[in-house]
């Protein structure tokens, strides 16, 4: 008997052993060790939100299970700053970047220059043009100048013609002079009303465009002329010839176009998104076709005010001087003006930084080690391979300027930019031949609830699926082939094979009996 109560004691002290040494192990041992206990059990920490489990935007205030009876996640804090830093972030193997040849330059700050090209042809100055006309009816008698693009100067005799009014008028002329010389002994009022006879007669003449030479010579010989010649009044080369010897002319009509060629003009056709670099004054570099070793320069006088709808272009008009009349109307001219940044040094990147996405400019900003943010800048002005960036990037940040997987998988970097609205995780850029892999296949094995034809849905309770670290749970499913349903039946175990759309959902693929899946 007192063997029995022997084990017992021994027994009971024990186990109080046990207990008491448990104890002391779960007991903090200082400040340290509580503070590390707090830490670990994350009591301190501040619950901001709970997110959907699987992966979908949408996000509770309190806890709640979604419709699937799967719990809503917990995000804390700390989580969330950490999500909220590299939420933009893509990042990628530094094989991977050695390997698509993906290079980088600083964003530094430099003057644009900005070399506006474009096509022009020369045209005579238009306020040096003049056509050759009587204000009286005539014949010619005689040409002397009678070739096209004849040069002549001012005073030049034209051609000898035949007018009775200008007969008319050099009779009243001297009719009035012979009476003014009758008068001479008269009183000063009727010399005076002689003298202004004598005047009219000689400014109809003028009027008529009769030369001052023609009119002196009236003067002094006191002869009517029977042909008078017609004198050119300006210098020029007769650019089109009408007259004819013999014939008549009525008042108005043009007998010869003369220009002026020493002075000629550029007519420019600049596209309208570079008339901002076009100002007067400009000195523009002109190269000709027909002299390619000469090169000669001008001055921007004008912009015309209008657009060609066509073309989309603005006429520029450019002055200079010819003073070996090698530039002739009609001809065609390569401009170049060149326009500095009126800012002085910007901030500038190369064109090929930029990625356009359609609705915003963006550039990748190197992070190191494989890290690569996408970014929206503003752009400015486009000049001799750089962009300026008017915002969006600091000097000495480091932008990418070649990467070809950004140009192949254009998708897949549009993607990216669709995601910055949303809180997801730093993208990492797998390692993948190009063209881009099908979409990954998750599989998975369940029983048949119920079947809809008519939506080509169906209705799964399956067991746990590690790929995408699903519990066990009945959900339903579209599938992408109706066909596939024809031979299922509810009740039946399956073994199917889903992936993931770009709507965020998961489609049957490919499905099948479970005892098949057996005689593999």
């Amino acid at each position: 008997m007192s063997l029995i109560i022997r084990w017992f004691i021994a027994v009971t002290l024990l186990i109080a052993t046990l207990a008491v040494g448990y104890w002391l192990g779960r007991m903090p041992q200082n400040d340290e060790s509580i503070t590390t206990l707090t830490q670990e059990t994350g009591s301190e920490k501040k619950i901001l939100y709970y997110r959907n489990p699987m992966g979908l935007p949408d996000t509770s205030p309190v806890p709640k299970k979604d419709p699937m009876g799967m719990d809503y996640l917990p995000v804390y804090d700390d989580e969330s700053s950490s999500q909220k830093n590299d939420s933009h972030v893509i990042s990628i193997s530094t094989e991977k970047v050695q390997k698509l040849g993906v290079r980088t330059e600083i964003a530094h700050m430099r003057e644009l220059m900005r070399t506006v090209r474009a096509v022009a042809t020369v045209q005579a100055d238009e306020r040096k043009q003049y056509a050759v006309t009587t204000k009286f009816e005539g014949w010619i008698q005689r040409l002397y100048v009678n070739t096209t693009g004849h040069k002549i100067k001012k005073g030049d005799a034209l051609m000898d013609i035949y007018s009775p009014e200008l007969i008319s008028a050099q009779q009243e002329y001297l009719i009035a002079a012979k009476g003014l010389q009758t008068v001479s002994t008269a009183d000063s009022e009727i010399r005076s009303s002689m003298q202004r006879l004598v005047n009219a007669a000689l400014q109809k003449l003028r009027n008529w465009d009769i030369a001052e030479s023609e009119i002196r010579r009236l003067q002094h010989s006191g002869t009517v002329q029977q042909y008078l010649t017609l004198r050119a009044q300006a210098d020029g080369i007769v650019m089109e010839k009408k007259a004819v010897a013999g014939q008549r002319f009525m008042p108005g009509d043009m007998l010869y176009q003369i220009a002026d060629l020493s002075n000629i003009w550029l007519m420019a056709d600049v596209f309208e998104q570079d008339l901002g670099l076009i100002h007067t004054g400009q000195i523009a570099t002109i190269r000709i076709d027909a002299y390619p070793d000469k090169i000669f320069t001008g001055t921007v006088a004008f912009v015309y005010p209008s657009i060609t709808p066509e073309t989309r272009t603005a006429i520029v008009r450019i002055e200079l001087t010819n003073p070996d009349y090698l530039l002739k109307p009609a001809m065609y001219a390569h401009i170049e003006l060149t326009s500095w940044h009126s800012k002085g040094k910007v901030l500038t990147v190369p064109d090929s930084a930029v990625l356009d996405s359609g609705t915003r400019r963006v550039v990748l900003v190197d992070l190191g080690e494989g890290r690569f943010e996408p970014r929206s800048v503003k752009p400015g002005l486009h000049a001799d391979g750089f962009t300026e960036i008017l915002g969006g990037l600091r000097a000495g940040e480091s932008v990418v300027v070649k990467a070809n997987f950004l140009l192949d998988a254009e998708s897949n970097f549009r993607n990216a930019l669709s995601s910055f609205s949303h809180s997801t995780p730093s993208q990492q850029i797998e390692d993948r031949d190009l063209p881009p892999v099908p979409a990954a296949q998750h599989h998975g094995d369940g029983r048949i609830e119920a079947i809809d034809l008519s939506h080509a849905s169906l209705t799964i309770a399956h067991g746990p699926i590690d790929s995408l670290r699903w519990p066990a749970m009945t959900m339903d499913f579209q599938v992408n082939d109706a066909q596939l349903l024809q031979s299922l039946k509810p009740g039946q175990d399956i073994h199917f094979a889903m992936t993931e759309n770009s709507a965020g959902e998961f489609v049957i693929v490919q499905i099948q009996p479970a005892f098949s899946t057996n005689k593999r």
